[in-house]
């Protein structure tokens, strides 16, 4: 693996990035052990930036520091997933509700767009889970970008990081791509028909639905 070299200002946010990916990616399984010399070893770096770097992960929830024994990559508990999930539930059907009421015909025409590459990515010839996580996840963005919330964007941007931790587990479930679709084509609808109302109780199943996937 390279070492990196950059501003030792900036080095601790790298080396979290990159840790963040591998754990997202699964390289690091949740309740695995991160040996700090060895990973510092690989990236040439020293401890100090790295351990700065594993306390921004503790911070979203991604790490779990244990007194004396280090740094463990967290497993997310059921409890855990209902908590996320009930939070992301209420943040993102208050931001559809906005979008529904407030959004210009541009930003809806980006929605859609949004929308129709999702419903390209599940097609037999091309389906690939990855990018259907990737276009997912910038839809609901996006959504949250237009509501106009900067509040609301921060701790949803935290959330869904420890939703990162479960989201292959719920995916993976058989049917569930397609039923996510299918919830999203129902918010869509009810976005582009300036239903705020129709569009939070879309969106609140969204999540109701992906909870009861993940368990």
């Amino acid at each position: 693996m390279a070492a990196l070299s950059l501003a030792p200002r900036a080095l601790y946010e790298e080396v979290a990035e990159l840790l963040r990916q591998r754990i997202f990616s699964r390289e690091l399984e949740p309740g695995s052990w991160i040996d700090e010399l060895k990973i510092a070893e690989a990236y040439g770096i020293s401890r100090t930036p790295l351990r700065e770097a594993l306390k921004v992960l503790a911070a979203e929830g991604l790490v779990t520091m244990k007194v004396r024994r280090g740094a463990y990559v967290t497993e997310v508990s059921e409890r855990d997933l209902q908590d996320v999930y009930h939070l992301l539930g209420l943040l993102e059907s208050d931001g559809a509700a906005m979008v529904a009421q407030n959004a210009s015909a541009a930003q809806m025409a980006q929605l859609q767009s949004l929308h129709d590459a999702l419903e390209q990515s599940v097609l037999p010839e091309q389906f690939d889970r990855e990018q259907f996580f990737i276009i997912n996840e910038r839809f609901h963005m996006l959504l949250l970008e237009f509501a106009d919330n900067r509040w609301r964007n921060q701790m949803v941007t935290d959330l869904r990081k420890v939703m990162k931790l479960n989201r292959h587990n719920s995916l993976l479930k058989s049917g569930r791509v397609e039923e996510s679709l299918n919830e999203h084509r129902a918010l869509m609808s009810a976005l582009l028909a300036r239903d705020p109302a129709l569009s939070h109780q879309r969106m609140e199943e969204h999540f109701k639905n992906g909870l009861e996937a993940a368990n």
